[in-house]
């Protein structure tokens, strides 16, 4: 695809250029050429992947013709780049740009497979040379390079791959990247990430059609358990693990959906994930009925839809920084247990979704809701920060004939509309030490700047109880044992 793009790219050029009228060429000393940037950026790139084409426009602003004698690649024949000047290939002489007017430059790099991993990252660097009427100007084409796993390879758009290691453990420990393509199975297989490791998930879109419309979903960019298939992430506070999108160009650094998430699946048990930075996906993690997560000192950031997703599931969180999520951050359905310990869970997306909802039922024909299935649901939440651009940043959704047991202890929650008559009017009796936010206290340091660290005069300071086993923050800094605070991280005093 790429390819078709540039060289439909390098015919409408010629089709272009074939139409402009012949003018008289300037050829004073002083003919200078403007270009659309100075350096051409390509960003990371993996090894065999090679990268997005990117193109430079080259302007001329005089009255009159301007010629090109040269544009030429510094490294010439050992280039990692490849150019096409207004629509020809490779180096060029000659090329002519009429009175005001503008071509482009297009350009693509390869990256060296067989780079040393002491070398990688590693930066290629090398300058696109312009010669005019004996003027020498220059544009800097820059690219960063990496060695990479491509799991299951780089030709995987669209298909399914599955790890089964016949009840064993697959380690992933190499310090290049893993790269995953397509739809990763984890199935009778133990996956355990070592600290540090990052993975890169490319994602994908595909059509369906449906009775009336054309519909698009993301089939590529998952990773899934089966019920005995089990992930443990190792990661540390100097070594984190990262998974998130492999467009790492300029422009998708925070951009959510760019692969769809991870998913335990139903039965699988005592999946541990701990410091591991989980982004710009679709959904950050679901845990199917009976699957097990224990997830700690964790991230989870700039998704399209939910962060943390529970379906009759049990998970025990701590430690852990939930924002970005354009649907309710922490989503526990359909019954199950949960266990939410200084965790701070900022839901600043769509108004309509909450920080943290709890229910003990399933539609399964929503919205119409005519069928629907139950289970108790046991929560314990203490310690937490759970605001947002809400009114009401939790949601309780109970059905009255099955177990709805919930208990909230030390917390700082953003609460109106609940509290009426014909919802919980009596929540903030049984929230324990709980504080109600209102816009206008002081909480985080620069909340507009995503730095949820507590601000100097934080509600949350010296408001929490001490949990014997959670003695250090996400920043591993050491927590008063008398008085700690709420959420994620501990104040530090200069």
């Amino acid at each position: 695809m790429k390819k078709i793009i540039f060289f439909t790219a390098v015919i409408l050029t010629l089709l272009f250029h074939s139409c402009v009228p012949d003018f008289e060429i300037y050829e004073g000393g002083d003919a200078m050429l403007s270009f659309s940037v100075d350096t051409l950026r390509f960003d990371t790139v993996f090894t065999e992947q090679g990268s997005a084409t990117r193109s430079v426009k080259v302007y001329n602003s005089r009255d009159q013709t301007i010629e090109i004698s040269e544009v030429r690649l510094g490294r010439g024949d050992r280039s990692k780049f490849r150019i096409n000047v207004d629509g020809l290939p490779g180096d060029a002489t000659n090329v002519e740009i009429p009175p005001n007017d503008s071509i482009y430059i297009f350009a693509e790099v390869t990256v060296d497979p067989d780079q040393d991993i002491s070398a990688s990252p590693y930066v290629i660097q090398e300058d696109l040379n312009f010669n005019i009427n004996g003027n020498a100007q220059r544009v800097v084409l820059e690219a960063w390079g990496q060695n990479a796993n491509y799991i299951p390879s780089r030709f995987n758009n669209g298909g399914v791959a599955v790890l089964n290691c016949d009840g064993g453990d697959v380690l992933w420990d190499d310090p290049k990247p893993y790269v995953i393509f397509g739809i990763l199975v984890i199935d009778n297989c133990n996956l355990i990430v070592a600290p540090g490791t990052e993975i890169y998930v490319h994602g994908g879109l595909e059509d369906f059609v449906d009775e009336e419309n054309m519909l698009q979903f993301f089939n590529d960019g998952r990773i899934i358990t089966t019920g005995s298939g089990r992930i443990e992430i190792n990661g540390t506070l100097e070594e984190p693990v990262t998974i998130q999108g492999d467009r790492l160009e300029e422009g998708f650094a925070e951009i959510p959906g760019q692969w769809f998430g991870i998913i335990l699946g139903a039965g699988s048990k005592n999946n541990e994930f701990n410091h591991v930075d989980i982004k710009n996906s679709s959904l950050g993690i679901a845990v199917d009925s009976a699957g097990t997560l224990d997830i700690n000192n964790s991230r989870i950031f700039n998704t399209a839809s939910h962060g943390l997703f529970g379906i009759h599931a049990s998970i025990d969180a701590s430690n852990c920084l939930l924002y970005n999520n354009s649907a309710t951050a922490m989503r526990m359905t359909y019954g199950g247990d949960y266990s939410l310990r200084n965790c701070t869970v900022i839901s600043n997306g769509d108004q309509a979704a909450s920080a943290l909802s709890l229910s003990n039922l399933l539609c399964t024909d929503f919205p119409e809701c005519s069928n629907i299935l139950r289970n108790p649901i046991n929560a314990t939440v203490e310690n937490c920060i759970l605001v947002g651009s809400g009114n009401d940043e939790i949601s309780l959704i109970e059905i009255d004939d099955t177990e709805f047991n919930y208990n909230f202890k030390n917390c700082i929650v953003r609460v109106e509309e609940i509290l009426m008559p014909e919802q919980y009017p009596n929540f903030l009796e049984d929230c324990e030490n709980c504080i109600v936010y209102d816009r206008s206290d002081a909480l985080f340091f620069d909340a507009n700047e995503e730095d949820y660290h507590l601000d100097t005069l934080s509600i949350a300071e010296e408001r929490g109880s001490f949990i014997p086993d959670l003695p250090l923050d996400l920043d591993g800094v050491m927590r008063d044992m008398e008085i700690p605070d709420i959420g994620c991280y501990e104040y530090v005093y200069e």
